[in-house]
């Protein structure tokens, strides 16, 4: 199929001359077309520019193209969202209602809240219904203008569990619009019976889950929750290094809670991502930024878990390439809307309008090790387009709080139009 998108007020390309993630001022030059088009073949992106441009330059794709109008719309890249832990039994609710009215953290837990709630439940849970769920969820993702997500495990705790985590992913990878990239999260916590043998448990995820993972080619991406209470920073380099060792790339979970060197590890281990870095030192910031380790902010789970958000405005300053992603899990960011997650950036982190696109396309994309191929609108690429109901991308984040999404283009496909998702399958 050919596509031909026209008369659109404003393409956003996030097209630079620099190749990698987007740092300092880079952030802000999103490369803003006015009265522009794209022209798509297939599942590319062929040209963008003036209309008259590509009539001139491809007259025969041009005529037998089908036409789509964004007359007074606004046309940009996909969104990629790139920190989730998308497969997952049960809901917490009961828990936001405990936090509303007084209870710590602690008392949650010693209620039978917290994580391992979400794991005893992720256990019971068949393939089919951890499936069919997730497809639910990956609709919403997709009318919200996502086109790309990562889905960590973390949720078993055992490898059964986190096999079939990501296997669930893996096989809605192969069936759903979506892109879907795996994360092995097998350090996502230490389960109750290691509780006093922490160290056994890291050999566990070393020598029996990891080979496992890497041999069935179930995730590219090796991350761990390197927090006080959870796993060292000598723990979690050891995690991170034997992933390394098979060919996963390393992320962490770093300083959420309490200041850990968790930043500083992901600089030293050379994590292709930080995620979180709420209370992230100021020498971590640094070495983040000389050895260009992405950070991954996550503002949903601060506003949500009403705690300090990251220091997003500093880490831009400093040179860091930044990200932000909704962190959609069930215990501290229940959300699939990354555009809501967008204007919390812009509130609370001090992140511009222009950044906070960036964020959530080219940087994105680079923090799943794919911005060769997704993020901007450039020939060549991917063909993830959104087309969205605002005049201006000025007025993405100024009428908050909404899903502005009217059409989204997938690999090529229109998969939503007018808000509506027409599929959530592939056509096989």
């Amino acid at each position: 199929m050919t596509i031909l998108i026209k008369n659109a007020n404003e393409v956003i390309t996030l097209k630079s001359a620099e190749q990698g993630p987007r740092t300092k001022e880079q952030m802000r030059e999103i490369a803003v077309l006015e009265n522009g088009s794209v022209l798509m073949e297939g599942n590319s992106i062929i040209a963008v520019g003036p209309i008259a441009q590509l009539e001139a330059d491809f007259p025969k794709l041009v005529k037998a193209a089908e036409v789509i109008d964004a007359s007074g719309k606004v046309v940009m890249p996909g969104l990629v969202d790139c920190h989730t832990h998308l497969v997952h039994g049960g809901t917490r609710e009961q828990e936001f209602n405990m936090r509303l009215n007084g209870a710590t953290y602690m008392e949650i837990m010693n209620a039978g809240g917290g994580i391992h709630a979400t794991t005893n439940r992720t256990r019971e849970t068949s393939f089919g219904d951890l499936y069919r769920k997730t497809m639910n969820h990956l609709d919403v993702f997709l009318k919200h203008g996502v086109t790309t997500v990562e889905a960590k495990s973390g949720y078993g705790l055992d490898w059964e569990t986190e096999k079939k985590q990501l296997e669930v992913a893996k096989e809605l990878q192969a069936t759903h619009d979506i892109d879907v990239v795996s994360t092995f999260m097998g350090a996502h916590a230490v389960p109750r019976d290691y509780k006093g043998r922490e160290d056994e448990f890291v050999d566990v995820v070393i020598h029996d889950m990891l080979p496992k993972v890497a041999e069935l080619k179930l995730a590219e991406f090796n991350d761990v929750f390197c927090e006080k209470g959870v796993f060292t920073p000598e723990q979690s380099q050891r995690i991170l290094e034997a992933g390394k060792a098979l060919g996963l790339t390393p992320k962490i979970h770093a300083d959420e809670i309490e200041p850990y060197k968790g930043a500083e590890l992901a600089a030293e281990v050379g994590a292709i991502s930080a995620e979180h870095l709420l209370v992230a030192s100021d020498e971590g910031i640094q070495k983040m930024a000389e050895a260009g380790t992405i950070a991954v902010l996550l503002p949903g789970t601060a506003f949500f878990l009403r705690a300090p958000f990251a220091r997003g405005r500093l880490m831009i300053d400093e040179g860091v390439p930044v990200a932000i992603s909704t962190d959609f899990n069930p215990g501290s960011s229940p959300t699939m809307s990354l555009p809501f997650i967008m204007n919390l950036a812009c509130m609370h982190m001090g992140m511009t309008l222009e950044e906070v696109l960036t964020a959530t396309t080219i940087n994105a994309a680079y923090a799943l090790n794919r911005g060769h191929q997704i993020g901007s609108l450039e020939a060549g690429k991917q063909a993830d387009v959104i087309i969205l109901d605002v005049a201006n991308y000025k007025q993405l984040q100024y009428f908050y709080g909404m899903n502005h999404t009217n059409t989204v283009i997938k690999n090529g496909r229109v998969v939503v139009q007018d808000g509506i998702l027409l599929t959530n399958q592939l056509v096989n």
